[in-house]
């Protein structure tokens, strides 16, 4: 099991500078560690948490449950994100968050965020611009999905993820590992399923990218990037990696 302080530390260094006092503050947090199976909630709307949640291994996905039993995926997190912070300032939770793949989180909770972010104003700093890299992210994907090509959505997609992960030292080369299935894909993209099995296959035939058996590898990281028009700028990192 990895290090849960050092997997916080690690995150909010992508975009933040803390002291050795910050770093003290964050090892004093207490915390709960969860098991999730695939699809298994985190949270789920309507819920009121009373910790926010880090992910420690593999990743989990925050999403809307429409009237008609699918799901509107909105945004994806790996290993360091915090993706239910906002249920420290929300009375209630206004999405739902669960499993993609199995995963591990760990629970800390909010009374003790909120202390630390009283003696430690620069900390609450930090995570607060974590909230705003999520708004970011929500951002692009209203204009990934609004205003770009399904093949050009799927790129961009596969983009954000890898150079997400890159930042966070999550690949392997040119992997990663990726459990989204075909239809979580659909569930994102606004696509049916004959489309992302036909939309994959166009990016394939473009030499740029691989997805098969949960693991994304990129074949022609320039090429891919211009297919989806990813410009990393929206994700604010202080670290971007080498290309």
């Amino acid at each position: 099991m990895k290090d849960v302080h050092r997997v916080l530390i690690d995150k909010l260094r992508e975009h933040s500078r803390l002291s050795a006092e910050d770093l003290t503050a964050i090892r004093n947090l207490s915390y709960s560690l969860r098991q999730l199976d695939s699809t298994e909630d985190l949270v789920q709307q309507g819920e009121s948490p009373k910790g926010a949640a880090l992910v420690v291994e593999g990743m989990v996905g925050r999403y809307h449950l429409l009237h008609n039993g699918r799901r509107q995926f909105l945004s994806f997190h790996m290993v360091g994100d915090l993706p239910d912070s906002q249920g420290m300032f929300l009375e209630r939770m206004d999405h739902s968050i669960c499993a993609i793949g199995p995963a591990t989180t760990a629970t800390i909770p909010h009374r003790e965020i909120l202390r630390m972010f009283e003696a430690r104003p620069g900390l609450g700093t930090a995570i607060w611009r974590e909230t705003l890299v999520d708004a970011a992210i929500f951002r692009e994907a209203i204009t990934n999905n609004s205003a770009r090509t399904m093949r050009a959505r799927m790129a961009h997609l596969f983009c954000e993820l890898f150079y997400r992960a890159e930042v966070s030292k999550l690949t392997d080369g040119n992997s990663m590992q990726l459990p989204i299935s075909l239809a979580q894909l659909g569930d994102t993209l606004g696509m049916a399923i004959a489309t992302v099995n036909r939309t994959i296959s166009m990016l394939r035939a473009s030499k740029t990218m691989d997805f098969r058996y949960g693991v994304l590898t990129i074949r022609n990281w320039q090429g891919l990037a211009k297919i989806g028009e990813f410009d990393p700028s929206y994700l604010h990192l202080k670290r971007p990696p080498p290309r």
